[in-house]
């Protein structure tokens, strides 16, 4: 059993002075590629990380759902039956508001028992590596499980972005999540954000002698807040300026009539979702055909892009990427939703160290703080652990 399993049910019997029913875990996410596309409708290719959170979760004689974690002595109590986005606040909505989307997407909890749960985090926070999906998908088992409601991992992860967007108030897209219930070993997941298929695509890193190398910036970011909004409201804007329902329906070739169409701004927004959902699709055929030393051209494009065109890096990660690529990464560029958090590098193992100094020494020459670095494995998804 995992360290941090055993951990976790040992703080959950010290908590409530009792063994749990079982535990759960789910993992973090890096997106290799494909930025803010799945709110459009479009392509996204997420790697679930060896970073997990764990659930520990105990069954009542009562409706109540009770939850605490390791990382704060807050305590909060909530019966299934009062379950109302508003009733919630903080990072315990993460774990009610899950509860809270089974219920109101029709899945019957009238005789669902309460719940003592426990949550302990592995997930770096404000990170990038969607902390919040890892807590939402591993209670999304755990509660699947207990109260006997047979949902597919796809259907969870659904639950799990309702969850966000509703009880949580982040308007993001199926992207963390799916990467979160999806995942598996040295595999990405090929996510069409439209049809909501989903795809294994093997990436052969161990074999390539390559790592992910993931660049914290330690620039915290909030989705729930300010810039993701804004792109999201951008992008819906164009959408409609197009006549089309979402970015999805574009292709590179309806770039010069947008030029015609669109403000400069919303212009480059458009730009960035349409050539971004490109690039992912060549990122899937090249990694097939030519492996993952072939598409560091394609991961540094998707940073000019995200950088140029929709504005949500910051100079941290921007100088990061830059100086990685300059001392052999094959590729680099920012991951996760942006505004802060971090970017990721394929870097070649017996090369990892001497780009992290490089890294760290030219962000301290630029007077910034000194980032987080560290590698992470692409790793299995969401399951019962205990």
């Amino acid at each position: 059993m995992p360290a941090q399993v055993t951990a976790t049910e040992h703080a959950f019997a010290q908590g409530f002075g009792r063994r749990p029913d079982g535990a759960w875990s789910a993992p973090g996410r890096v997106n290799l590629i494909g930025e803010h596309t799945d709110y459009n409708h479009g392509y996204v290719l997420p790697f679930a990380i060896d970073r997990r959170t764990v659930a520990a979760v105990g069954l009542r004689d009562d409706r109540v759902l009770r939850v605490r974690s390791t990382f704060t002595d807050d305590e909060v109590s909530l019966t299934i039956d009062d379950l109302t986005p508003q009733a919630m606040a903080g990072w315990s909505a993460y774990v009610l508001g899950v509860a809270w989307a089974l219920a109101d997407e029709g899945h019957d909890l009238s005789t669902a028992p309460g719940l003592d749960i426990l949550i302990d985090s592995r997930v770096p926070v404000g990170a990038g590596l969607s902390s919040s999906a890892a807590i939402e998908c591993a209670v999304a088992v755990a509660f699947n499980d207990l109260w006997e409601l047979d949902l597919s991992p796809l259907a969870l992860a659904r639950i799990g972005r309702i969850a966000e967007n509703k009880a949580v108030g982040a308007p993001t897209g199926l992207l963390d999540q799916a990467a979160s219930m999806l995942g598996r070993e040295d595999h990405a997941v090929f996510l069409d954000c439209d049809s909501e298929g989903a795809e294994p695509v093997a990436l052969h890193l161990r074999e390539e002698g390559l790592e992910i190398l993931v660049m914290d910036s330690r620039v915290e970011h909030e989705h729930a807040t300010g810039g993701y909004r804004d792109r999201r409201d951008s992008c819906e804007k164009g959408a409609a300026a197009m006549g089309v329902a979402t970015l999805r329906e574009l292709s590179e070739d309806d770039l010069a009539r947008a030029s015609d169409v669109l403000d400069d701004e919303t212009y480059r927004r458009v730009r960035h979702i349409v050539t971004e959902n490109a690039r992912v699709v060549a990122t899937v055929r090249t990694l097939d055909e030519g492996g993952p030393r072939a598409i560091g051209a394609l991961l540094d494009a998707s940073q000019a892009s995200m950088r140029d065109d929709f504005a949500i890096t910051v100079p941290e990660i921007d100088l990061a990427c830059a100086t990685a690529v300059a001392h052999g990464a094959i590729g680099a560029r920012m991951t996760g939703g942006g505004f802060g958090g971090s970017s990721i590098a394929v870097v070649p193992a017996d090369a990892r160290a001497s780009i992290e100094a490089a890294v760290t020494a030219a962000l301290a020459a630029a007077g910034m703080r000194e980032p987080h670095l560290f590698t992470v494995t692409p790793s299995q998804g969401a399951r019962r652990d205990a």
